[in-house]
Formats: structure tokens, sequence, C-alpha cells
């Protein structure tokens, strides 16, 4: 299986007999291209092929590079679940990755929002290191030290911050699947415990939601992308339009135990949940005793500029559970499901379990990383960045209104949708030296660490402008010294604040 380069090179002109003159280090790694052009007599679109490579900073790795030898040595041994791009990275500081052949990236993916705190943190490497060497792994057989002290601070915190008001246990597990699988179960039990007979099991999901891979976050994740390959699925789950405040009435009902949604929706395209729609499903689940679950995995730990995304809603529509994950490790394995005792007092010994969640390594981390993302100084600079991020991006949506036709989101979870395939605009943008990547139909998502700098923001939105300037034509640059909500915009973006 060979590396998938880009659309324009065959993997065949690197490796045919009558290519001497290619094979020998692609002309010393493209030093001296331009002139050595001139004399060559090369095919004029393997000239132009070069002259391109030679012109980008992170040009995708050609098939005589260091990358496709370590790639293809490895594929044939590796199940065919993900295609990739073609850099191997192997290093990260803060928001840039490296790749095997040291070329430098800027990250605004974070690993799918995963590293909040940025790539190889000190910190964070330092108490890996620590409790390594003191307690990785005992089982929930036996306590440690660190599964309660997490538990505590995200209930405290969140008390305190203002989030799920009504927040008092937690059980840990090991990813965001796994805490929505136990949401989903918790939630089962509540309808169990509440009829017996069973008839009080159906499970109420949306349209754009993903809730995971495992197969009862599958089952709440309507997408025929990721469903259709492993059904039927689970049953006892229904559908509902996103944001639709009139079906709420009958699509919850006497046989409902649990509803689960996104307050912000990642995966589905950055799609924000309205104010009356969070208030029906409350209301609703109010009246027939169903479990109310928010799905923070993605939307929570101070992405929006508030440690819970549903604090921007008023308490009355606060959620009975609430799941955690991705930053809470800033890469490491570990996920949380926060209850009520509406929910907890219906659990008993034995009714959920895990092997290594709870580990005391992945929950002092979680206890450290938590800590800081929870600090109000965090998220009023979260705010801050997403006042600059959407002022670049409205001057790029000015530059292509028929193609960035909207930007939603909150804080640094931010969607720009387009009316055409941006994958080509992914490419030259990784080419040019910047990761960003996509979700929903047609939507970029930017979920950069959220210890981005202004100016690494403003070098991100620079790089992206080229990008489109090349995919889309070319026109102005981003900035030109204008003036966007009274801050002025530089040449690579707004500078003063």
């Amino acid at each position: 299986m060979a590396l998938r380069i880009s659309s324009r090179r065959l993997w065949g002109t690197t490796r045919r007999k009558d290519a001497p003159s290619l094979v020998a280090d692609r002309w010393k790694r493209y030093a001296s291209a331009a002139s050595a052009q001139a004399g060559s007599n090369l095919s004029e679109g393997m000239k132009q092929e070069i002259s391109r490579e030679a012109s980008l900073p992170t040009a995708d790795p050609p098939g005589d590079s260091q990358t496709a030898a370590l790639v293809n040595g490895q594929l044939p041994y590796m199940v065919p679940t993900y295609v990739r791009p073609p850099p191997i990275f192997v290093k990260g500081e803060g928001c840039y990755l490296w790749d095997v052949e040291n070329r430098r990236y800027l990250d605004f993916t974070a690993g799918i929002a995963v590293n909040a705190l940025g790539h190889s943190d000190p910190e964070i490497a330092k108490l890996m290191y620590q409790q390594a060497n003191t307690l990785i792994h005992t089982s929930n057989l036996y306590h440690n030290p660190w599964t309660g002290s997490l538990s505590k601070l995200l209930v405290s915190r969140t008390l305190s911050a203002g989030g799920m008001s009504t927040a008092s246990k937690v059980f840990i597990s090991n990813s965001g699947s796994e805490a929505n699988e136990a949401a989903l179960k918790f939630a089962r039990k509540v309808g169990k415990v509440l009829d017996p007979s069973g008839a009080k099991h159906e499970i109420l999901s949306f349209h754009n939601s993903f809730h995971g891979r495992t197969f009862g976050s599958l089952s709440a994740t309507p997408n025929p992308k990721y469903q259709q390959p492993f059904a039927p699925m689970l049953p006892g789950f229904r559908y509902g339009t996103y944001n639709d405040v009139d079906a709420v009435e009958t699509l919850i009902t006497d046989m409902t135990c649990g509803v689960i949604v996104e307050p912000i929706q990642g995966e589905g395209g950055v799609n924000v949940a309205s104010a009356s729609f969070l208030a029906a499903l409350r209301k609703r689940c109010n009246d027939v005793g169903a479990v109310l679950i928010y799905d923070e995995i993605q939307c929570g730990l101070s992405r929006t500029g508030t440690l819970w995304a549903h604090q921007a809603y008023p308490t009355s529509s606060h959620p009975d559970i609430l799941t955690t994950a991705k930053a809470l490790g800033n890469g490491f394995p570990i996920g949380a499901t926060l209850v009520n005792e509406y929910v907890a007092e219906k659990i008993k010994t034995g009714d959920h379990g895990t092997t290594f969640g709870g580990n005391p390594l992945a929950c002092r981390l979680g206890h450290h990383i938590f800590s800081r993302l929870s600090e109000e100084s965090l998220q009023r600079d979260v705010l801050e960045k997403e006042k600059l991020f959407r002022a670049l991006l409205t001057r790029l949506q000015s530059r292509y209104p028929e193609i960035m036709t909207e930007i939603r989101g909150r804080g640094l979870l931010l969607g720009a949708q387009l009316s055409v395939d941006p994958t080509p605009l992914v490419t030259a943008a990784r080419e040019r030296g910047l990761l960003i990547i996509t979700c929903g139909t047609n939507t970029l998502r930017f979920v950069p660490p959220l210890v981005a700098t202004s100016e690494e923001i403003e070098e991100g939105m620079s790089i992206l402008a080229k990008a489109m300037a090349v995919v889309w034509g070319d026109g102005e640059s981003v900035g030109h010294g204008q003036e966007v909500e009274g801050q002025r915009v530089g040449q690579t973006g707004l500078e003063g604040k």
C-alpha cells in the first residue's frame, strides 16, 4: 500500500528506471532548482512540479522521501481505518508540530480539540514522569489517592463556576466514547428503576451529532457513514432534528429514559444549540422523568470561554449528566461522567465498571490539567482570542463572500461554512505550514490550543489567506491596516489590543 501524496503526484515517477536524475535526491532537495531548470531536459510538467515543491515550506513529502519509506513499511500491518495525509509527526511544542523531516507546522487542530494546553507541556511531562515512577495502575479493586481527588475537583469547580448546578458524583473512564457509554447506561438504569417492566428504555439523540464509536454511543450517532457498516444498531434509539423546538413534545415520551445532546455540535458542523431548544429538552425531560445528558467532550473545558459550554444557558436548562474527555488529559487517555443525585442514587455496586479507568497516572494528570483549564484568566483569554479569530475570518469572508457563507461557534471552537469542498484548501494550508480540519458538510473547523498566542493566530490566518488565494483565486491580503471592531488590522492580522 503506497502513501497517498497529492492528486498531481504519481508514485511511479519516482521509481522508474529511466528517471535517475529525479531519484538523485530530488535535485539535492530542490537546491538552486530555479537555475537548474533552465538547462534541464526534464519534461515541462516535472519542472513545474519541482518548482512547486521548492516554493512550499512544507510540501507533502515525495515518494523517495524518508517519510514515504517509513509509512510504506508500516501500513501493511495497520488496519486501514484511516486515510492520513503524508507527514509523519515526531515532535510537538506549544502550538507547533515537526515532522520526521524536521519541518514545522502551526497546529490549529490540537489533536481534534484535545491538546488545549499545547504540545509537550513541561508541567504535564514532569508530572507524568513523577507519577510513572510512583504508581501507574492498581485497578478499581483498590483505592488510590487520585481518582477521588479528581472526582472532587470536577464537582467542586463545576459548581463554583456556575456549571451543572446539581453535579454530585463522577465516574472516571478512559475516553469520550466510554464517558458517553456510562451516561447511556446510567440513563437506562434510571428508566429501569422508574419502570421495572423495561418499557422506559428509549434514548433520544439528534442528527449531525457525534457521541462515539462504541455500539451504544454509535447508536446515538445517526450518521449513515458511521452506522451502516455495523447495522443494525442497538434497539431503543430515536433521532430528532437539532434545534427543532416544536418536535420536542412528541419526541420525548413516557418511554424515554434519556436524551443526549451536544450544546455545540463539533463533528456535525459547529452548530450551536439555541437557548429555547435546550430549555424545551429540560422541561420535557422533567415532565416524563427522563435523564438529560450534555455531551461536552469537545465543547467543554473552557473551549468556549466558560468552563462548560452550557453555562451560557440558564440554570433551569442544566443537565442531569455531563460527559467530558479530550482536553481533560491533553492527549493522555481519560474521560469522566458527572451525575447528579437523581441519577447516582439509582446506580448500585457492579452496575458499571472499568479496568483502566481512574488509574493514578491518568487521574493525577487530569487533576492538574483540569485545575489549569478551570482558571478564569485562561477563559478570559479565550474570549479575547475569539474576537481576533472572528475579525480575521470576517475579513476572509468579505474577500470570498460566495464561498465562505457563515462563521459560527463560540470561543475557540469555530466553524467557517463553505459552499465548496474544503479538501483542496486543507491541503494547500498544510503545504504552507498550517494544519486545519473539517467537519459537517463543507465546514472548516478551528480548534487550536487554548494557549495559542495572538501572534500565532495571526500567523495561521495569514497562511490560510495565502492558501485561499491559491485555491480560490487571488485577492487583497487579510490586513492592509484597516480597522476591524476598533482594532487595527496589520499585514498579518490584528495588531494592538
